[in-house]
């Protein structure tokens, strides 16, 4: 794999489906519209009050019977996965799907059409490199009553097998792969949802099946079929003659791949696995998948990229030559030792800047701080961090020499670490928001061995000297 980084897609312009919900038996109008960077996957209820979005996210799973229904503030998206499939197998990060209904249009039970309509309008490049979670060590989630489970391995890209066993004749044991996601088009994306006559039958007597008709659903017919039976799905499907194939699937469908039904449940992980909300780099290995598993992995996978990405610590070069040494800081910087508390710049862009500080014992506060187990001081942790945004914001005025910077403000600090005797520290500040009249909102990490030792939001003001 390449080191330069992806950019981040969405759709090129909006574009229009409609169709009919398959429990809802509504008719949908669906909308795919394109989303700013960092947008990822949400759904919008046009239909609703105030128009609420619902953001695609594991966390908003309600239940997952005969789909992944998701619900925030009570607002409801039903079986969101076919159209997540498609996004994630189009490479598209970012994109706003309006809906007029609660639920997704059908179509012919599978991501195909989905697929089509994103082909047409195309993807565009944004500015924003693609976040991709990069599978470290074996996660894995089982559900002890089913006996399915889900585990992600590393590899050099996002790969998905997934292995059903289905206990019935008609349909028993089948595998399904995808090597490359450049394949999910021509290899997964036609894959139709199927049930069993005896779902169906229960479906049909609890009128929860309205938007299905045999165009959108392979039935598989594990049991004897009744005349009772078989005139009801007559009726409910709206055909003067039903029957049952030699390969016991029910009418006019023929399966586009003996192992349709895999490669449906392969879909079905890739829709319900981006409700982690992060591209994935590793191969997921999915034994007897379902929603309920696959959410509850989605989550798990979440909480984990959630977790690293809080923690996670920028690398630096610190063999490289400065950007701005220590008599480059003093002709900025208004401090002085014993109160200059950074040694280097390492980076200094319009909206951030990194600074350096090598933490010795000859420093004088550890004279007192404390005689026998010195450590530095959180507050001049803080000033240090402080210091390297004050050479940020001067940077924005020709004649730093004659200002001071001051505090205003200081938020959410938070001290995770000890910063001992011999600890080089990094100090990364970045601009919340634009400077403006010589004012610097910024959020400040301090950085040692490898780990977040201090955060805090601040604010600073530059002004002349009188």
């Amino acid at each position: 794999m390449s080191s330069e980084k992806m950019k981040q897609r969405t759709i090129a312009k909006e574009v229009i489906l409609k169709g009919v919900g398959l429990h809802t038996g509504e008719d949908v109008t669906m909308k795919f519209v394109p989303a700013p960077e960092n947008h990822g996957y949400a759904f919008k209820r046009v239909d609703l009050e105030g128009e609420p979005i619902i953001e695609a996210d594991a966390n908003y799973v309600v239940n997952t019977q005969r789909g992944t229904n998701l619900e925030k503030r009570g607002v409801k998206i039903q079986t969101s996965e076919h159209v997540l499939a498609a996004l994630v197998g189009m490479g598209i990060d970012n994109v706003m799907i309006e809906l007029d209904s609660p639920e997704p249009p059908i179509m012919d039970g599978s991501s195909k059409y989905f697929v089509e309509a994103l082909e047409i309008v195309g993807a565009v490049e944004q500015e924003a490199d693609c976040e991709e979670y990069v599978v470290k060590e074996v996660i894995n989630y089982k559900d002890e009553a089913t006996g399915s489970e889900i585990t992600v391995i590393p590899s050099n890209e996002y790969q998905v097998t997934t292995m059903v066993d289905f206990g019935t004749k008609v349909l028993g044991t089948q595998n399904a792969t995808l090597e490359h996601l450049e394949d999910f088009k021509t290899e997964i994306a036609n894959a139709r949802t199927f049930s069993f006559l005896h779902e169906l039958e229960m479906l049909l007597e609890n009128g929860l099946i309205k938007g299905g008709d045999l165009n959108n659903a392979i039935v598989y017919v594990d049991k004897e079929i009744s005349d009772t039976t078989m005139k009801k799905l007559e009726k409910a499907f709206g055909k003067e003659k039903l029957s049952v194939k030699p390969n016991g699937i029910l009418d006019n469908l023929t399966l586009h791949q003996p192992n349709e039904a895999a490669r449906h449940k392969l879909l079905d992980v890739i829709g319900d696995l981006a409700l982690a909300g992060t591209r994935i780099r590793g191969k997921v290995i999915a034994n007897k998948p379902g929603h309920f598993v696959n959410t509850q992995f989605a989550k798990k996978l979440s909480k984990i990229i959630k977790h690293e990405k809080r923690n996670s610590v920028p690398k630096f070069n610190l063999s490289q030559p400065p950007l701005m040494d220590i008599h480059q800081i003093m002709a900025m910087l208004p401090h002085r030792p014993p109160f200059l508390l950074i040694d280097r710049i390492l980076e200094l862009t319009e909206s951030h800047v990194v600074g350096m500080k090598n933490v010795t014992m000859n420093e004088p506060f550890f004279v007192g701080h404390f005689p026998g187990a010195p450590v530095m001081p959180g507050v001049l942790q803080v000033e240090a961090m402080a210091q390297t945004g004050g050479i940020l914001v001067l940077s924005t005025v020709p004649d730093p020499e004659n200002y001071l910077t001051l505090f205003m403000k200081i938020d959410n600090v938070k001290f995770k670490q000890k910063v001992l005797p011999g600890d080089t520290l990094i100090f990364h500040c970045s601009l919340i928001s634009p400077i403006r009249r010589g004012i610097c909102h910024m959020q400040a990490y301090a950085y040692a061995n490898d780990k977040l030792v201090c955060e805090a939001e601040m604010m600073a003001q530059i002004v002349k000297r009188t």
